[in-house]
């Protein structure tokens, strides 16, 4: 029996999402691990109970009750994709990617671009709200439906 707790623990444990997330953006070394590393932070600031997770082979991703947004990084832009950005309120006009589309929206960030933190935090949080509101709305459609 101890042999096998030997055996298992020898077993190298997977790398976390946080882990490979700060792989990422050690591996990208330029402009775009820092613009990862602050979006990273600011998320991280607007909701503490965010979760980091490791999606398609090779996005971070942050969710709280359902996936917030997206961390993509290409060539010449950082992309957060919101995944329900279209249902989201964006009074200060950071959604410059994705706009045709009817559920996500997403913002480019570019190299030596500003991000306007307070409204980016707030687009977060809305964005948290909504997932909430999604499960609530689901849960009370279910309780309809058992009472029919």
């Amino acid at each position: 029996m101890k042999q096998a707790a030997k055996k298992s623990s020898s077993i190298p444990a997977q790398d976390s999402a946080s882990d490979l997330i700060d792989g990422r953006i050690e591996e990208l070394s330029d402009w775009r691990g820092d613009t990862l590393a602050r979006i990273r932070a600011l998320i991280k600031a607007a909701d503490p109970e965010v979760v980091e997770e490791w999606k398609w082979r090779g996005v971070p991703v942050w969710s709280h009750g359902g996936i917030i947004c997206t961390g993509e990084t290409y060539k010449s832009v950082v992309k957060m994709t919101f995944a329900k950005g279209a249902s989201l309120d964006d009074p200060q006009g950071l959604f410059n990617s994705s706009l045709e589309g009817n559920t996500r929206r997403a913002i480019d960030i570019r190299e030596g671009e500003k991000i306007n933190e307070k409204a980016l935090k707030a687009l977060i949080r809305a964005a948290v709200a909504l997932n909430a509101a999604g499960k609530a709305k689901v849960k009370t459609n279910v309780a309809r439906a058992v009472k029919k």
